[in-house]
C-alpha cells in the first residue's frame, strides 16, 4: 500500500471541492455496491429476523453460512457464523467487460495484493479479495447475474443494500483509499469528522466517521418511498422492534430514514428519496424543493449542521 497517499489529520480534508465534481479516478473503477459480509454468533436467529422482519430471501444455506438475497433476486448480505457480531466485508461490482487479471496488475502497481477467487457467492463469476485500512475485506467482481425471485408476501421489501457506515481512527487515509484505489468521489463533508462518498449515482455507497476504534455504525437498505417506510415503521413495531430514530428527512443526503436495531445489535436503516447526482459533469444533485441551496453541490458542512430537516433529533449515544 506505499504508493497510495497515507495523509494524517492535520491535513486539510481530502479533495477539494474542484476534484468532487470531476470524473471518477483511481485504480480501479467501482460501479455499485452488492452486498456485505457478517459474522455472527447465532446465525439462525440473524437468518429468522432478515427473512421473516427485514424482508430478504434466503439464496444459499450451508451449515455455518447463508447468502441473503433481495426479493427481486439481487444479493445483499452474506452471513457467517462467528465468535462476535461484526461486518468483515464489502463487496463491489465494477465494469462487467473489465479484465480481472488487469484490475489484478493495476492493484499490485499500486501496492496491493489481490487474491483471484471463483464462484464465492451465488450470482457471481470470478473475484479479487484485498483489505481496506479499516482490516475490513473488499471484494471486486464484473460478470454477474441476477438469483430468482421471490414473490412471498412480505412485512416489507428492501429494493437493495444502499451503503455501510464506519467508525474509523484515520479518517482521511480512508477516503483517499476509496478515493484512489475504487474511484469513490466525495459527495458531502461534515468539518472533519463525517465524510459521505458515492461510486454512482446515489449521494453515498460508503460513509465514514471519525472514531476511536474501527467499527461499523450502521447498514442500510433502500424502499421504495415514504409510504413504504411508514409501513415498515408499523410492521417493524408490531414485531416488537422499536425504532432508535426517526422517521426524519436528512439535510445531508436528502433520504428519508428510520434506524432500529437487528437481533444482534447492529444498526439498520430504512431509507428512501436519496438524493442523486445523475450527471458527474454537472456536478451537482437533483434539485429538491425544500432545500435552501438549490441546486445542492457537494459542501463542507458546519459541525453545527442539523442532522435532518424534520423529525426528532438523533438519541444520545447514536454516533458512539
Amino acid at each position: 500500500m506505499s504508493k497510495i497517499r497515507n495523509l494524517t489529520r492535520q491535513e486539510p480534508p481530502a479533495l477539494s471541492h474542484q476534484q468532487k465534481s470531476k470524473a471518477p479516478s483511481g485504480l480501479v473503477q467501482v460501479k455499485r455496491i452488492s452486498h456485505a459480509t457478517f459474522e455472527t454468533p447465532d446465525l439462525e436467529r440473524q437468518i429468522e429476523y432478515q427473512v421473516n422482519v427485514l424482508g430478504l430471501s434466503v439464496a444459499e444455506r450451508e451449515r455455518n453460512r447463508a447468502v441473503m438475497k433481495t426479493a427481486a433476486g439481487q444479493l445483499a448480505v452474506v452471513l457467517e457464523r462467528g465468535a462476535a457480531a461484526r461486518c468483515t466485508g464489502l463487496a463491489f461490482q465494477v465494469d462487467p467487460a473489465a479484465d480481472i487479471g488487469e484490475l489484478q496488475k493495476k492493484l499490485a502497481d499500486g501496492g496491493l495484493r489481490a487474491e483471484r477467487r471463483n464462484n464465492t457467492v451465488p450470482g457471481i463469476g470470478e473475484t479479487l479479495f484485498f483489505q481496506d485500512p479499516n482490516g475490513t475485506d473488499i471484494a471486486l467482481f464484473g460478470q454477474d447475474h441476477l438469483l430468482d425471485e421471490d414473490r412471498t408476501p412480505k412485512g416489507f421489501t428492501p429494493l437493495k443494500l444502499g451503503h455501510l457506515a464506519f467508525k474509523a481512527p484515520d479518517l482521511y487515509q480512508m477516503v483517499n483509499f476509496y478515493a484512489e484505489v475504487l474511484g469513490f468521489r466525495v459527495s458531502d463533508w461534515r468539518k472533519e469528522i463525517f465524510v459521505w462518498m458515492r461510486c454512482g449515482p446515489d449521494h453515498h455507497t460508503a460513509n465514514f466517521a471519525k472514531g476511536n476504534a474501527v467499527k461499523m455504525h450502521h447498514i442500510a437498505f433502500e424502499l421504495a418511498d415514504r409510504a413504504e417506510i411508514l409501513r415498515a415503521c408499523d410492521f417493524l413495531g408490531r414485531n416488537k422492534y422499536q425504532m432508535i430514530w426517526g422517521p426524519g428527512r436528512h439535510i445531508i443526503g436528502d433520504n428519508i430514514f428510520t434506524y432500529h436495531r437487528d437481533p444482534d445489535g447492529h444498526i439498520i436503516e430504512l431509507y428512501a428519496e436519496m438524493a442523486r447526482i445523475d450527471s458527474e459533469e454537472l456536478g451537482y444533485f437533483v434539485p429538491r424543493p425544500w432545500r435552501d441551496d438549490r441546486p445542492y453541490k457537494p459542501t463542507d458542512w458546519n459541525a453545527d449542521t442539523l442532522t435532518n430537516l424534520w423529525g426528532p433529533g438523533p438519541p444520545p449515544g447514536f454516533g458512539d
